[in-house]
């Protein structure tokens, strides 16, 4: 089959299309032709060797994927709720392996699509929204009338956030670069911050100078203190990346990361508890094992989704060939929305 492999850690230009064996699904796995992938910041670092568990090169990429199941091989753990069969269109999460034409994924990691939804939509959602929903809603307990920070409100996971935010009655702030100011408008973000010529903090106790209730924080280093700076008594910080140590033109850089680690704050038990704040991690990677979590969390998007009050943006779709261009995309910080790669 055809993969995009990554040759060494390193810019985008590390990728190369070969042809690798077929994958051969163990009992309680399901063979899915992959018809889309979407492409996450986690992508992006597993190339430069940053994310945990990254393997050594060469290998493929990638953790979320759209297909049709063509395989299911029976045995294993028993995945949660009605079981996928053949023929059914499913999304799904893969450890590494999504950047090819097939994947050999456990069940309990494979959802059956609604009706109707394009494989493009299906390669958005998992991983973006049940990021957004899990740290404002399952670990957040957010309420109708919260306020909320989202940064980087116009990528993948903050348009997540965005959406889900409205449909809870949430106050929303967001920050983005002064490009896409007007799609944060549009989008209903209540107060659209343009990090590079506004001090967020600033503009968040303007509104709010008690304090808001969430601040959600992928970049990491200073602004991980920044965001607590905008929290009131019972905020909470959600922690969800570290975006900060990856440079610009997709290499890793000690020096970058090493400064961004001395940066970034350390949150000491007892001050947390002074000010009624809560500092929370999250990772869908370590949420793997509680699948009946997932799958809840997953059937209640799909379920907004049907009720059109969710629905991914995709801000640019590539062939997997060109997975060297989807990631300088992103690096390059064009993208509007989920960046998506394509299987013909």
């Amino acid at each position: 089959m055809r993969a995009m492999v990554v040759r060494r850690y390193g810019a985008p230009q590390v990728f190369e299309a070969r042809q690798v064996p077929d994958p051969q699904p163990k009992p309680g796995e399901a063979l899915v032709r992959v018809k889309t992938i979407g492409i996450n910041f986690a992508d992006l670092l597993q190339r430069m060797g940053l994310y945990p568990g990254t393997p050594k090169p060469p290998f493929v990429p990638g953790i979320e994927i759209a297909g049709v199941v063509e395989k299911v091989v029976e045995g294993g753990k028993a995945a949660e709720g009605e079981p996928v069969r053949v023929g059914d269109a499913v999304s799904a999460f893969t450890q590494f392996n999504a950047y090819a034409e097939w994947a050999a994924v456990p069940m309990q990691r494979v959802y059956r699509l609604p009706g109707g939804m394009p494989f493009d939509d299906a390669a958005a959602i998992p991983v973006n929204y049940m990021t957004a929903f899990h740290s404002m809603f399952v670990m957040g307990n957010l309420q109708q009338g919260d306020r909320i920070l989202i940064h980087g409100a116009a990528g993948g996971v903050g348009i997540a956030a965005v959406q889900l935010a409205r449909a809870r009655g949430l106050v929303i702030y967001g920050t983005a670069g002064p490009s896409k100011q007007d799609f944060l408008r549009k989008i209903g973000v209540d107060h659209p911050i343009d990090h590079e010529k506004s001090n967020f903090v600033e503009v968040v106790r303007k509104y709010a100078p008690d304090g808001i209730e969430m601040a959600m924080d992928a970049i990491g280093g200073k602004s991980f203190a920044e965001s607590h700076l905008c929290l009131g008594p019972t905020g909470r910080l959600v922690v969800y990346g570290f975006s900060i140590a990856a440079g610009p033109d997709g290499k890793k850089s000690w020096i970058r990361g090493l400064k961004a680690m001395m940066q970034t704050p350390r949150f000491h038990p007892l001050k947390l508890m002074s000010e009624n704040v809560a500092v929370i991690g999250v990772n869908l990677g370590r949420l793997q094992s509680r699948g009946a979590l997932l799958r809840g969390e997953l059937d209640e998007l799909f379920r907004m989704y049907g009720a059109g009050k969710i629905k991914p943006v995709i801000g640019k779709t590539f062939p997997l060939a060109e997975a060297a261009a989807a990631h300088q995309f992103i690096h390059d910080r064009k993208n509007i929305g989920k960046v998506i790669l394509t299987i013909k």
